[in-house]
């Protein structure tokens, strides 16, 4: 690098610095919001998963046995039973309210008929508008049904005789064991936030690179920081951008600190990998952005533009919904988002372990990004030197 080109840099540097200290959106978009989405969505799931979810009683039966089914139900960690109905209208009525996830239904005889083992049955209603409330108190009823239906069976058992032994190999002739795999804890925030932390830097990446190469056209001084680049786009980009990607990579190594320092969630290949990947969605970021300013020309369309693209993101990228279940022409556009590679990374290096090599595609797209930027240079160039904002 020539030392003329090093003057260029450093003073198109010295005033990228001097417009984001005297501008407040810069200090929200790249610090405040990071750090409060961080603290947010970590002590919005500090206990992995959600605990004491509401739960209605309709007990008809009102037994010993249909207590003690209720104070188990009650036990689960995420189930808490705060009302008892007396009719089924009543815990439907509740449930509409708002008040209430789901109820479980005993009805009148339930003890009497599985003592003469005439198959009662109980009933649960559960609210899947709420879907991790609806699925995790739907799965606490049905096993702790399937406890009471054993119980029952057992108790069966032994009165006919059977030893302890003959009547669980009855009950429960093949044993099942299950192991979870590298989230053992089943905690939806080592899951969600690993990736929904790192997306939302992406979306603010986003938009902070295009409101800071709109903002140079909207308030008329674009052709100042040309002169400043001696008419080199590429110069004027990357002096401009450098400030931001050094904030934005010390923001995401934060978020990795946080995480897997503070927090302890697993990082079982090392933090190298995970900070790398982040470096590269940093850069992959700064590069979507430009080249959605270069296509649409306008602050406003391409803000737009780029809320759009990193708000599906979160939808694509695999982490909510799995990209092999989606349809093949989904499962192809997924790979248009940065986020999805990161994703991939972060599963294989942090989760899974393993060398960054076997995840090497997915470093590969986000160098790809990389070039986004030089398919409209021209058309940036052309609107810093010719463009005239009128307001």
């Amino acid at each position: 690098m020539s030392a003329a080109i090093h003057k260029q840099f450093l003073l198109i540097t010295q005033r990228e610095i001097h417009h984001i200290a005297k501008n407040p959106i810069y200090l929200f978009c790249m610090i405040i919001a990071p750090l409060f989405c961080y603290v947010f969505f970590t002590t919005l799931m500090s206990e992995g998963l959600p605990v004491n979810l509401p739960l209605g009683i309709v007990d008809l039966d009102n037994t010993s046995t249909s207590r003690n089914i209720i104070r188990n139900l009650d036990a689960f960690q995420q189930t808490k039973v705060i009302a008892h109905y007396s009719s089924f209208n009543e815990a439907r009525e509740a449930v509409q309210r708002g008040e209430i996830y789901s109820f479980y239904y005993i009805p009148e005889g339930t003890t009497e008929d599985a003592i003469a083992g005439r198959q009662p049955k109980v009933s649960f209603y559960t609210n899947y508008s709420f879907l991790i409330a609806g699925s995790l108190l739907y799965r606490d009823q049905r096993m702790m049904t399937e406890l009471a239906s054993g119980s029952i069976g057992r108790a069966q058992l032994y009165a006919r005789g059977a030893t302890e032994t003959q009547a669980m190999g009855f009950l429960q002739p093949i044993v099942i064991e299950t192991h979870a795999l590298n989230n053992p804890w089943i905690n939806y925030s080592v899951y969600l936030c690993n990736t929904l932390l790192p997306g939302i830097l992406m979306l603010l990446i986003f938009l902070t690179t295009c409101y800071s190469l709109g903002r140079e056209i909207k308030e008329n001084s674009a052709k100042e920081l040309m002169k400043l680049a001696d008419n080199s786009i590429i110069t004027a980009l990357v002096g401009k951008l450098l400030p931001q990607t050094i904030i934005f990579t010390l923001m995401i190594a934060f978020a990795d600190a946080y995480l897997y320092g503070y927090l302890h969630y697993p990082c079982n290949g090392g933090i190298f990998p995970i900070l790398f990947a982040g470096f590269l969605l940093v850069l992959a970021s700064q590069a979507v952005g430009i080249f959605f300013f270069g296509m649409f020309g306008t602050l406003r369309l391409s803000l737009s533009a780029s809320s759009l693209w990193g708000v599906i993101s979160f939808s694509i990228s695999g982490f909510t919904y799995p990209v092999m279940a989606m349809h093949p022409s989904l499962q192809a556009l997924s790979n248009l988002f940065p986020l999805r590679h990161y994703f991939l990374l972060y599963v294989n290096s942090a989760l899974n372990g393993y060398p960054m090599i076997y995840a090497w595609h997915s470093v590969v797209a986000l160098l790809l990004f990389l070039l986004l930027p030089f398919l409209v240079l021209k058309r940036l160039r052309n609107a810093m030197l010719h463009y005239v904002y009128i307001p």
